[in-house]
């Protein structure tokens, strides 16, 4: 186990030196963009996530500064991770807790430089989680975080055995839940939207957009779908042995990966060999390892 854990270190060691220029660029100009479009979207609209959410309602209340509010409630999360959660964890998220708040301060003067006028306000919402989005995207693929809430996940997941899902669920939930009280349900449903917006664009960032298929089919007509792929399409595939849940029966499910734009041909392939065949569709963000052969056209 203590062999296990020193190889794992290891590990993390030689991928965090990794491109360490990049990442660090990336990273800083994630946060950069994260702070911009906090003084120039989030704030200004009263749109609530996050420990950034706890700032726009407090400067809403007794009009205090939002960076310091960030700054000290991402300090007392840092603090509580490390005596929860141990330095591992808490070594990545100490530069983005004490980067952000600076680079909130640093652009607080774009606030009244850029006039949005008569915009509407749910337009605005949506490119402003957007681009958060975008800079949170290249914070995470740089591996790192802002602290916050990802830290206050991080202690509920643990400490009430739940999924990260559920606790982010929790947390974030409770924060924008409380816009609800303070800024009402107009502002509270545009907060709900921007932290979707937020999470699909972080998603595209980091695993980009999928440019090929995955498909697993299980058919009773193997050989001539392994054959319409192969032979036809001349795409690799590969069969995987699989047992049946419910019966128990021992079968073959036949994996390929497929660009995105023959997805239409593998389909209605399969489906004219075997009406009956059962398939799994999913996104194939990243291939590696081998090559995906394009039919001539």
């Amino acid at each position: 186990m203590n062999l296990f854990k020193k190889e794992k270190k290891d590990i993390l060691k030689e991928i965090y030196k990794k491109d360490r220029l990049t990442r660090y660029t990336f990273f800083v100009l994630g946060v950069l963009i994260v702070a911009i479009a906090f003084n120039i979207f989030i704030l200004p609209n009263d749109i609530v996530f996050g420990v950034s959410g706890v700032a726009v309602i407090l400067k809403k209340l007794f009009g205090t500064d939002p960076s310091l509010v960030i700054l000290i409630g991402s300090l007392i999360l840092l603090v509580l991770s490390y005596i929860l959660m141990g330095k591992e964890k808490t070594t990545n998220s100490v530069v983005g807790s004490v980067l952000y708040p600076v680079f909130v301060k640093l652009t607080e003067w774009l606030i009244p430089l850029v006039d949005l006028g008569t915009t509407e306000p749910f337009l605005i919402a949506i490119f402003g989680a957007a681009i958060s989005g975008f800079g949170f995207g290249l914070i995470f693929k740089s591996g790192f975080t802002t602290g916050g809430t990802d830290i206050l996940n991080q202690i509920v997941s643990k400490y009430f055995k739940m999924s990260i899902g559920n606790a982010m669920f929790f947390t974030d939930g409770l924060i924008i839940f409380a816009s609800l009280f303070f800024f009402g349900w107009q502002k509270f449903m545009y907060s709900i939207v921007s932290i979707c917006v937020i999470s699909i664009m972080t998603d595209k960032v980091i695993l980009g957009i999928s440019q090929s298929k995955a498909f697993y089919i299980i058919t009773d007509h193997e050989t001539a779908v392994k054959k319409f792929i192969t032979q036809e399409l001349n795409y690799g595939v590969t069969i995987l042995d699989a047992r049946g849940g419910f019966t128990g029966n021992m079968q073959k499910v036949i994996m390929c990966i497929i660009p995105t734009k023959e997805y239409f041909k593998v389909k209605e392939g399969i489906h004219s060999i075997d009406p009956n065949s059962f398939f799994l569709v999913t996104d194939a963000y990243e291939v590696s390892g081998g090559v995906i052969k394009n039919n001539s056209m």
